[in-house]
């Protein structure tokens, strides 16, 4: 399987790298398309804003 990824197949990854870690040839690709990509990168930093907002409403508690 070929290194070159659709932005289809790289945003995939980058949804499935949330639950598990990802072989190192789907790890290489996904950086090699994102280095390429103009918009594959926006949806990274999207998806760690949402990790990161989760995660704060998870731990949150509800004042006294």
């Amino acid at each position: 399987m070929p290194l070159k990824r659709t932005c289809k197949e790289a945003t995939a990854l980058m949804v499935a790298r949330e639950d598990r870690s990802l072989a190192w040839r789907d790890h290489l690709a996904l950086r090699l398309h994102l280095l390429v990509c103009k918009a594959c990168p926006r949806f990274e930093r999207q998806m760690l804003g949402m990790r990161q907002q989760l995660k704060q409403w998870r731990n949150y508690t509800m004042p006294d």
